[in-house]
């Protein structure tokens, strides 16, 4: 079998990337090839993905049993796409977001019958819009695609945060160490649902090459549902620090000046997230998400510890938390005097 993939260096593709080469797929990365080091065993093709002409004369002549696009986020390059794969793959999968379910939630469990309407996040609206242009294919030519819609997935040197900077996740790992208040949103005790990486390449695999996946939409997450509380407090332990939080209304994080918060957090991380995944077990028998975050953020700050270059202070969001806890502080003083 062998596999284009579009990407293949990220946090959700890398671990797909090696786990195909270990099982003996032929893997064609297309990219910028920065990163195609970590993936020795693949063809590497260079190209600007932004370019279709480029795009066709790279692959001009050349067919895939399987091509998975991870770095498409709007409806024109899915209608590229469309052109430029039609009639040359088996499958194509395309990775939408679990972002895309309605918000809020009418219910509390999520199913991939759910609706797709975000009016939050810009992100969200462009991934319903690819996926209503390539399902609309699958009907009108039966173009071989399959969606896949991720949740928070995170592997070795991320972490599934529910606030941070534009510089990633090392200052607030930092703002623990220094024991200081790390941000939540609301009173943290709505649901979220993470997975681990590794995790989610297992469902992905099992549909690359699978016939019943065609024409299908399916999410691949975790059955492990947590608490903001508790994801930042099992971040805390694993850094031998106490857990220090400061809740903050997310829409008041949603008015900040300096960061896109009202997309990430009201259009998301705002409301419970909890998944049925039976459809993607029933079209990947065995598959499991076996990692618990207990587990998996040990292995991902294990790789964060060991990657200066993941380690990237950000003093003007740590500013900015300083700020929104003397804030919260004084209104909580304020109420209390009432």
């Amino acid at each position: 079998m062998n596999a284009l993939l579009i990407g293949g260096t990220g946090t959700i593709s890398l671990p797909i990337t090696r786990k195909l080469l270990a099982q003996g797929w032929t893997v064609t990365l297309l990219n910028r090839g920065s990163r195609n080091s970590l993936v020795p065993g693949a063809e590497h093709v260079a190209c600007d993905v932004h370019d279709e002409k480029a795009l066709k004369a790279a692959l001009a002549g050349r067919t895939f049993d399987v091509a998975a696009q991870f770095i498409a986020y709007h409806p024109n390059e899915a209608a590229r796409d469309i052109r430029l794969f039609d009639g040359r793959v088996g499958q194509y999968i395309f990775i939408s977001s679990a972002s895309a379910y309605q918000k809020p939630p009418r219910g509390p469990v999520i199913t991939e019958s759910t609706p797709l309407s975000n009016p939050y996040w810009e992100y969200s609206q462009n991934k319903i819009a690819c996926e209503k242009l390539l399902m609309d294919a699958w009907d009108r030519q039966v173009f071989p695609v399959t969606i896949v819609r991720p949740s928070h997935t995170y592997g070795p040197g991320t972490l599934p945060l529910a606030v941070h900077g534009t510089k990633g996740p090392w200052q607030v790992i930092r703002r623990v160490l220094e024991r200081k208040p790390i941000l939540i949103p609301g009173d943290g005790a709505s649901l979220w649902t993470v997975t681990w990486s590794d995790d989610f390449a297992d469902g992905f695999i099992g549909l690359m090459g699978n016939d019943h996946a065609l024409g299908e939409a399916v999410h691949i997450t975790s059955d492990e549902a947590l608490s903001w509380n508790q994801i930042h407090r099992i971040l805390s332990e694993a850094l031998d620090r106490p857990f220090i939080p400061c809740h903050v209304p997310s829409t008041l994080l949603a008015e900040a000046k300096n960061y896109d918060y009202a997309g990430g957090l009201l259009g998301d991380k705002a409301h419970s997230a909890l998944f049925d995944n039976s459809k993607i077990k029933r079209l990947v028998p065995g598959f499991a998400a076996r990692t618990r975050f207990d587990q998996g953020v040990r292995l991902s700050l294990e790789a964060l510890m060991a990657m200066p270059e993941k380690q990237t202070e950000d003093p003007e969001f740590d500013r900015f938390c300083d700020g929104v806890v003397d804030v919260m502080r004084k209104a909580e003083e304020g109420i209390a005097a009432l």
